[in-house]
């Protein structure tokens, strides 16, 4: 028995690797289960008996990483102690630095960005992580509405245009540099470009 679930665990974790690769080279439209059990070495059977459907597979895929956004709502939902503005522009640091040493999750999350065509098929997945932006920028209107927060906000910026930016940076980060890495240094070049972000939104540094 022991053996039995061990096989089909590796057999499932086959099938996410050679989703993962032919999502990434050809795109998740383009990508059938059949491509993806062939590039597994394995049967259609077997594929289904993992996986409902390519949209839960992709899903499952998703679910193998904490994707940025994620882990920014997440602790967001915690709050911070301590210069919260600081502590906001670390963290957003921290996350997009912490991408540039996990390939799996630099491939996951250009499938998401790069490869991932809007059909209904995968709309339940793509709703999930919608879901979380929305939330990433309501919590950040929120932070960005509180005291002393809003009242060092420079002329003009609202929390809910802070929020909008915050995120458009993130995901606009996210998407140049997964598209050519050569673009950015992550461990050199985020801390400043969230530095002057953060400086450049209120009328005191952070």
């Amino acid at each position: 028995m022991r053996r039995t679930k061990e096989e089909a665990e590796k057999t499932r974790a086959a099938i996410l690797l050679a989703a993962e690769t032919l999502f990434l080279e050809h795109g998740v439209a383009k990508t059938s289960l059949e491509h993806i059990a062939r590039h597994a070495g394995v049967t259609r059977g077997a594929v289904y008996w993992h996986f409902e459907n390519k949209a839960h597979l992709f899903h499952e895929m998703l679910n193998q990483v904490r994707l940025p956004i994620e882990q920014l709502t997440e602790q967001l939902c915690i709050g911070f102690e301590n210069n919260p503005t600081l502590a906001l522009c670390e963290l957003c640091v921290e996350v997009l630095q912490s991408l540039a040493l996990d390939q799996q999750k630099q491939r996951i999350f250009t499938i998401l960005l790069h490869r991932c065509e809007l059909t209904e098929e995968l709309q339940e997945a793509l709703d999930r992580h919608t879901e979380f932006v929305n939330q990433f920028i309501s919590l950040c209107e929120q932070y960005f509405s509180q005291d002393p927060v809003s009242v060092h906000l420079q002329p003009g910026m609202t929390p809910r245009l802070a929020a909008r930016a915050l995120n458009a940076l993130i995901v606009g980060l996210l998407s140049d540099w997964l598209r050519d890495p050569t673009l950015l240094v992550p461990e050199q070049d985020i801390r400043p470009i969230f530095a002057a972000f953060f400086n450049g939104l209120l009328k005191q540094p952070a």
